[in-house]
């Protein structure tokens, strides 16, 4: 499985030239991947500006959206023509990660309707396909840049529900599980599967999750302090949220080597605290887990 590390993009405050120094870290750590997570009402870095700023200062780590809110961005066109912006810059290492998104007031805030939602995403899905594909567009040229992979980057969807997994079928490289435990994603990934067989499709779909971290002294602090705020248009829920988060080493490896037992190709651990010495932290703690495993 391999162990990917979010940027801390989404935490209120941070000074923009973190992005950069987090970014040469990750990579020279060797992680899998640089990810985001996505809002509009919230003081956080905007996604695609984000990921290009940390892929000019990087050279072979991945890049992922997990997950890019997609329908209150409208113009599928512009999207895609954003999207493989960042992935030309980084000579192809953006992978996308889309899903619906569950708060109200960022779509209110964009003069979207989150009730087609959904709709929105299916067209977007089509859109991005046929602007990386090159299609023309009736007199004029592609829209370009043209992606540096046939077809453009991997498109990963997000969700748990009939739609996601019949999203991912007609138009996705894998899945990205929010969280939750290894159980549901077990759950999960089966439906993925069984939807990705019936739609005709060789190979399997890649399976990613997502789980937050915070290790090192006033671990909880930081958890609690973080997670608490972002997820607080949940309610009671948000206390949940905030009691999943992996705040020891043991936490860590515990959960990684569930997920690997249950499937899973690439945990992606994304920070509650924007020290850097979190990463150094989180590389000790997969460690633990890979030699654990030796017999």
């Amino acid at each position: 499985m391999d162990i990917g590390i979010g940027l801390p993009s989404t935490i209120p405050g941070i000074p923009g030239r973190l992005i950069l120094d987090w970014a040469a870290a990750a990579e020279q750590a060797g992680f899998s991947t640089l990810a985001t997570i996505d809002r509009v009402v919230y003081p956080n870095l905007e996604t695609v500006p984000t990921l290009a700023a940390a892929a000019a200062v990087t050279e072979r780590i991945g890049l992922t959206t997990a997950v890019l809110i997609a329908p209150f961005r409208g113009n599928g066109a512009l999207l895609a023509k954003q999207l493989a912006t960042v992935d030309t810059i980084s000579g192809g290492r953006l992978r996308v990660g889309v899903a619906v998104g569950p708060r109200e007031d960022d779509y209110a805030r964009r003069d979207r309707r989150s009730r087609d939602r959904g709709r929105i995403l299916d067209q977007q899905l089509a859109e991005l396909r046929a602007v990386w594909a090159q299609r023309p567009r009736g007199h004029a040229v592609p829209i370009g840049p043209a992606p540096v992979r046939p077809g453009g980057p991997p498109l990963f969807i997000g969700g748990n529900v009939a739609a996601t997994f019949r999203r991912i079928a007609e138009f996705g490289t894998g899945w990205i599980f929010g969280g939750g435990g290894p159980e549901p994603f077990a759950a999960g990934a089966d439906q993925v599967g069984r939807a990705w067989r019936e739609a005709g499709r060789a190979g399997e779909p890649r399976l990613v999750v997502n789980a937050y971290v915070s290790l090192g002294p006033d671990a909880e602090y930081h958890a609690r302090r973080y997670l608490g705020d972002y997820y607080g248009f949940t309610g009671d829920f948000a206390e949940q949220i905030v009691a999943g988060a992996l705040t020891s080493p043991k936490a860590v490896t515990d959960v990684m080597t569930a997920y690997e037992d249950a499937g899973c190709d690439e945990m992606i651990l994304f920070p509650c605290n924007p020290d850097l010495a979190q990463i150094s932290l989180i590389v000790e703690a997969a460690r633990a887990d890979r030699h654990r495993k030796t017999p």
